[in-house]
């Protein structure tokens, strides 16, 4: 069994606790306007051809996004990272593109993972069945799940997708114990309004729990956007401005009336 994965990366301090490997799994069914991983939506390998100039020399080359990797190929990433998740308290998140996608893969690896001692991460949106879920909760330590909006109507209209099974799920972890760490991105136009805000905080407060950990406040940013030029998309938030600094700081003491330990970033 095989996965498909657009990056890997070691030293992760911002998906999860201590130091980690995060496992990037490609495949969305989700389209955000303001995803910065675009090269993870697609659940298929893609090549791309790339155009660099270096002084008044222009050269060509391929660049791939999506590569197979077995459950194996992970565990061998992994156990050269062993000591620092020792000493770190880390582990391994598996987060995309949406990781619950590539499900059968994404249970067996989880479940290797823990064979192996490893604490378990899933950086989750959560669009998929109930089913699914319920199947990872065993073998995942840590959700971080994602809030993005509560109107499905403005959630479809900017994410292409019904809010409705998400918040059955996010309800569903909750009950389950597992520790949840809620990620909230902070889009301007988007989620950021009074009334929303104040809709989500007593959303939030009305579901705490004590296995919710934390709520990061993640701002819109446009590190991404040369990716969209790269892959022939279209970007939809070139108006779009950044969360100023003192903004952030604001809604990091609004969100923190919960009670919830609060944190701007991963």
């Amino acid at each position: 069994m095989k996965g498909l994965i657009f990056s890997v990366k070691r030293y992760s301090l911002h998906d999860g606790p201590g130091i980690r490997v995060t496992i990037f799994m490609k495949g969305c069914p989700l389209s955000c306007w303001w995803c910065h991983n675009p090269e993870g939506i697609s659940p298929y390998p893609e090549t791309v051809l790339m155009t660099n100039k270096v002084g008044e020399m222009e050269f060509q080359e391929y660049e791939e996004a999506g590569k197979f990797y077995s459950i194996e190929n992970i565990l061998e990433i992994l156990e050269r990272e062993r000591i620092f998740f020792r000493y770190s308290g880390g582990g391994v998140t598996f987060s995309g593109g949406e990781p619950v996608m590539q499900f059968d893969f994404l249970k067996e690896a989880l479940k290797a993972c823990k064979t192996n001692g490893y604490h378990t991460a899933v950086d989750t949106a959560g669009y998929s069945s109930a089913e699914n879920f319920k199947a990872l909760i065993p073998f995942t330590d840590l959700f971080l799940f994602d809030i993005k909006h509560l109107d499905e109507k403005v959630h479809m209209k900017y994410t292409g997708v019904s809010n409705a099974g998400i918040l059955d799920n996010f309800r569903i972890l909750l009950d389950s114990g597992r520790d949840i760490m809620i990620r909230i991105p902070v889009v301007p136009g988007f989620n950021d309004d009074e009334d929303h805000l104040n809709r989500l905080r007593l959303f939030i407060s009305e579901n705490k729990r004590d296995n919710v950990k934390r709520i990061n406040l993640l701002p819109y940013h446009r590190i991404g956007v040369s990716k969209y030029k790269k892959f022939n998309m279209p970007y939809k938030m070139d108006n779009v401005k950044q969360p100023s600094t003192q903004r952030m700081k604001e809604l990091k003491e609004f969100f923190s009336a919960t009670g919830i330990d609060t944190k701007i970033g991963g």
